[in-house]
């Protein structure tokens, strides 16, 4: 059993703080050459195509050297849409393209090969991984189309959304504004948010590395569990306080999945125990207690 052997303040104030950041070079290394890579493409170069940074990388979270920096390579020019009832994509001037996703990913697949090699590559059902060097950090490139979710008014929120390659599921995200919003939380909380997230994925590994059944728990549940925790939980005096009304406010929330059917993810746009997550409210909670009694 793990002991917090310098006292639960220290032990938090260490587990509080980001990965070492002398990686940082060679993750932007990785993102400049993905660029480059679609720069070069002859099938791509002519398309307007966004880089999105997303992940514990990007949104300072990450709490181990050897995290990946993920990259949504945004299709701009043709995209997936959702219009408000009894509105079609003709009401707001769309057309409809025979351009697939499907071309579009294996030309981006094409453009990391030509510029990676193909023995640096790894193909994986949501992205392309692209193996590191001394020069850079492992890549998880994820190619997709721009998702717009439609206003009556003909305005839109713009997110992504992409076709697995290997289980033709459809996974829509909203990468900026999940990184907008954890930044508004954790100016609101006096930076305690971030905190308060990398303490709970240290917690996370730890429990893994103990053989505790929390494999459905991913950094991004725990992360967006944390953000649902209210700010008025946070800036206690220590982050011993802090950590344990985390606790007290999620364990208790998560004993009754009616308490957080609404809960949404750090984005604010898609519910979190929605249908299709591999984890759910009840294995939320019991990661949570069992988390509370590995600690205290």
């Amino acid at each position: 059993m793990f002991q917090l052997k310098e006292g639960f303040e220290a032990t938090f104030q260490s587990w509080s703080k980001p990965a070492s950041d002398h990686e940082e070079s060679k993750c932007e290394n990785a993102l400049s050459m993905i660029r480059d890579a679609l720069n070069k493409s002859n099938a791509l170069s002519g398309f307007d195509i966004q880089l999105i940074p997303k992940g514990s990388y990007h949104n300072n979270t990450n709490v181990r050297l050897t995290s990946d920096v993920d990259i949504a390579v945004k299709l701009k020019n043709v995209f997936y849409a959702k219009y408000p009832p009894g509105k079609s994509r003709g009401d707001y001037g769309n057309q409809s393209s025979s351009y697939s996703f499907n071309e579009y990913r294996s030309e981006i697949d094409q453009a990391m090969i030509d510029k990676f090699g193909r023995q640096n590559i790894e193909f994986g059902n949501k992205a392309i991984k692209i193996h590191s060097n001394s020069y850079r950090v492992d890549a998880d490139v994820v190619p997709c189309f721009e998702y717009r979710r439609y206003r009556e008014n003909g305005t839109y929120i713009s997110g992504t959304e992409f076709i697995t390659r290997n289980t033709s599921e459809t996974v829509k995200n909203f990468p900026e504004q999940h990184y907008t919003n954890g930044v508004n939380k954790n100016t609101n909380t006096s930076r305690r948010y971030k905190k308060m997230v990398r303490i709970f994925k240290r917690l996370r590994y730890n429990l893994i590395d103990e053989g505790f059944d929390v494999g459905n728990v991913s950094s991004f549940l725990v992360e967006s569990l944390i953000w649902n925790v209210p700010n008025n939980r946070f800036n206690n005096a220590t982050l011993t306080e802090d950590v344990q009304e985390c606790f007290k406010y999620l364990i208790t929330q998560t004993s009754d999945e009616s308490n957080c059917k609404e809960w949404c993810e750090v984005s604010g746009l898609l519910y979190l125990f929605h249908s299709g997550r591999k984890y759910t409210c009840k294995e939320a909670h019991q990661f949570l207690v069992d988390g509370y009694a590995y600690l205290f």
